[in-house]
């Protein structure tokens, strides 16, 4: 008789099965209840098909919808697989390469035989698509030999595939998924037992665009179809909707009717800031300064431009380099003839973080450990050589300011500090409008510098200290762990923003380092005489400005609070008899700190209203003869449902002036 395999459920309640055995055949001696529910499974962690046998040992978590975010693994990687199998059936001869999910779809990339496939395509493929999945068809693995897999390959014409096959590592399994008894793609899966599993009103393809093959200009150009997938129609609705929303509130069209800011080819990456959107940056800088003055932080400036070799004791060279810009330090050629430079030049590299200049500062002079903590912040500059396609409006730039900061601590300090920036960052995230934020831990990566020793220490430490903080328990119980998330250095808190319509961001960060300072030799002089080595902490609250301002662009949908807003009200008349007292109404606003227009144009009211509402402009202050005679004015604030009020100028003022304060000095 064949030896049984232990099969272990969450419950701790273990099963012996013999070989061949599926989770599928654990969940139906459970119940019939559980084997129509159960579409997946999680096998030692691994998430796996339901119907692929059990080959050991092993401890089994089956998968319903209930697990939403697995449930949606499984459906987004199977809508993937359909659409690849439309397309070949509705245009012959298209080659399939690579299709995996995404975080709200999926998409693959194809390259067609005759022409780039276009939106108006996109309907027809939709419809082929739901044929598949109602016609319930068996998902199958299978394991192929390699030379059997690129033969077939090749007679089939499909030369990406057969490429991607000959490259795989010769100890790897190579696994195909009939779908079927006609249609196969390479994969390494998981799939549901069957297409008709997918409801087939849950999905819609979204957009076509060129990508090239292996992420590579060189390479050919394929046609990519993107697609959005769900669990059932009304989650899609939902997500349709907040997409629409989304295009509504996106900050590059916002950006650009506000006057904020512009982006062009001549400076791919970085960003053009016009006066009102640079407002709008020095008043959210002026914020966080305050908060770190008063937090206890002490501002310094690091240069732009460091020589290579100190990214190389760094350790960011070797693990980093493909995103710098290199510099070759010497003067080019200013001839005619020759090459402009030489290409023996020692490197240099425009800084993509400002830690080790940190370290530097640390460095000089001899520090106790009566020093410590010390807080180096810096609104830092830097640049990061991101491919062209990954750039994204002022969301994902090359050319960006970080609000970092980094602090030196003892051993026995790190808990009280890590817990006292946990409690300034929701301090700060309140004041800008965000009350609904996760953090997360980061745990330690694959590749990685220190002990596990070291490691274990760390991610002790910043567990230890959310919980300890004054954050809300509605926060910590979100609380979760991501395993191998870390950077290669450090494990991380990180932090995620929830904005209004529920979109999650990633902004704040800290991490527990105790490599760099080893590897830069920083160090204190302990109560005991002896050097040290101080843990660095590296930390950031809105991540960079450009970011963040992009995020709030979009979470206020262009309305920001009034000590935000780049302009904070607008004096309009409603005949030009009043142009002298608006005048004196702009004068006395200006006076009193607040940033204000004029409207002494010859239109209609209605018409400046209208317009100023599209600007978002936060208030509107109508001015006619009888304002100016009664010395008042007509208060208008932006937003649905507001009423004008008519108030003494300086009860008006008064109102404005309390309202513009920022949070921090109120």
């Amino acid at each position: 008789m064949s030896e049984m395999f232990r099969i272990t459920l969450p419950d701790g309640s273990v099963r012996e099965v013999a070989p061949g055995t599926t989770p599928a055949d654990i969940a139906a001696a459970i119940g019939p209840g559980l084997a129509k529910a159960a579409i997946g499974a999680r096998v030692d962690g691994e998430l796996r098909d339901i119907t692929r046998p059990f080959e050991q040992d092993s401890q089994l978590a089956l998968v319903t919808n209930r697990d939403e975010a697995d449930a949606l693994e499984f459906a987004r990687h199977d809508y993937a697989h359909i659409l690849a199998e439309a397309v070949q059936q509705l245009f012959p001869g298209t080659q399939i390469t690579f299709g995996p999910s995404t975080d709200d779809g999926f998409y693959y990339d194809f390259a067609p035989k005759d022409r780039p496939f276009t939106e108006e395509d996109l309907p027809t493929i939709e419809e082929a698509m739901r044929d598949i999945i109602r016609a319930d068809k068996p998902l199958k693995r299978e394991v192929w030999d390699r030379q059997t897999l690129i033969s077939r390959w090749k007679q089939q014409g499909e030369t990406f595939k057969a490429e991607w096959a000959a490259e795989l590592s010769g100890d790897e399994p190579i696994t195909v998924y009939w779908s079927g008894e006609d249609w196969l793609d390479m994969c390494r899966g998981p799939h549901l037992a069957s297409t008709g599993k997918l409801d087939p009103d849950a999905f819609k393809l979204t957009r076509v665009s060129g990508a090239y093959w292996r992420g590579d200009q060189n390479n050919a150009m394929l046609s990519r179809i993107y697609g959005t997938g769900w669990l059932n129609k009304k989650q899609l609705a939902e997500h349709l909707t907040r997409q629409e929303e989304a295009a509504k509130r996106d900050h590059r069209r916002i950006g650009a009717e506000m006057d904020l800011f512009h982006l062009q080819s001549e400076a791919q990456g970085s960003v053009f800031w016009h006066p009102n959107g640079f407002v709008l940056w020095r008043a959210l800088e002026a914020y966080m300064r305050r908060r770190l003055d008063a937090a206890g932080y002490a501002e310094v400036k690091t240069p732009q431009l460091m020589d290579a070799r100190q990214w190389e004791q760094s350790g960011h060279w070797g693990k980093y380099r493909e995103n710098m810009f290199v510099v070759p330090d010497e003067i080019p050629n200013a001839e005619e003839e020759g090459p402009i430079l030489s290409g023996k030049a020692d490197l240099m590299a425009l800084k993509p973080m400002n830690c080790p200049a940190h370290v530097l500062i640390f460095r000089q002079g001899i520090k106790s450990y009566r020093d410590l903590p010390i807080r180096m912040a810096e609104f830092g500059c830097c640049h990061r050589n991101e491919p062209h396609g990954a750039l994204h409006g002022i969301m994902r730039v090359r050319q960006f300011t970080q609000d970092d900061a980094h602090i030196f601590v003892r051993e026995d300090q790190l808990i009280g500090e890590v817990r006292d920036f946990c409690e300034l960052l929701d301090s700060v995230y309140r004041d800008l409008g965000f009350e609904d934020y996760a953090v997360k831990l980061a745990l330690r990566p694959e590749k990685r510098f220190g002990s596990d020793e070291m490691w274990d220490t760390a991610e002790r430490e910043l567990r230890e200290a959310v919980l300890q903080s004054n954050l809300s328990n509605t926060i910590k119980d979100k609380f979760e762990e991501l395993p191998g998330e870390g950077a290669f250095y450090a494990p991380k808190l990180e932090f995620h923003l929830t904005d209004a319509i529920g979109r999650t961001w990633q902004v704040g960060t800290i991490q527990s380092d105790r490599v760099l300072p080893e590897r830069l030799d920083a160090s204190y002089v302990g109560d005991d005489g002896e050097r040290h080595r101080p843990v660095m902490l590296h930390r950031a609250i809105l991540g960079t400005f450009e970011r963040f301002l992009g995020i709030l662009i979009e979470h206020h949908a262009g309305r920001f609070p009034l000590w935000l807003a780049p302009v904070q009200a607008v004096v309009a008349t409603i005949v030009s008899d009043a142009d002298g007292y608006a005048a004196e109404v702009a004068r006395r606003l200006k006076a009193a700190g607040l940033r204000v227009e004029t409207d002494l144009r010859n239109e209609k009211i209605n018409y400046k209203v209208r317009e100023h509402s599209l600007a978002k402009v936060p208030n509107l202050l109508v001015v006619g003869k009888r304002e100016a005679e009664e010395g008042t004015v007509a208060l208008r604030p932006l937003g649905e449902g507001a009423k004008q009020e008519v108030l003494t100028l300086d009860t008006a003022i008064a109102r404005l002036v309390a309202e513009a304060t920022p949070p921090d000095l109120r």
